[in-house]
């Protein structure tokens, strides 16, 4: 009984935004190979996009067709491929996914 009661508190304390890697999509789409959690790499890392665009008005969405279209350089001379040159398509339910993730680091 008490196990159980430490697992539930356990449960309790996490943060309700945890959201795991989506770790398919990053490496269907081969994120990785610019860009690294928490330093600039080819592009900018994951930290510094989120703390960038996370209060942003529709920043989601753009990023969101940014991953999706690809885009010109906001952070250097490298652009964003559009996602058929980085591992195939990319639903926008799968563009979203990566941006949520991305803009709680």
């Amino acid at each position: 009984m008490i196990g159980a009661a430490c697992i539930f508190a356990v449960a309790l304390s996490r943060p309700a935004f945890a959201q795991p890697e989506p770790t398919d999509l990053i490496n269907r789409q081969h994120c990785m190979f610019c860009h690294t959690v928490d330093a600039p790499f080819l592009a900018p890392s994951f930290h510094q996009i989120a703390e960038r665009y996370r209060r942003k008005p529709y920043a989601a969405d753009r990023l969101a067709e940014k991953l999706r279209v690809g885009g010109k350089a906001h952070w250097g001379d490298t652009p964003m491929p559009p996602a058929a040159d980085r591992g195939g398509p990319l639903s926008p339910d799968e563009a979203n996914t990566l941006v949520d993730w991305v803009l709680r680091q």
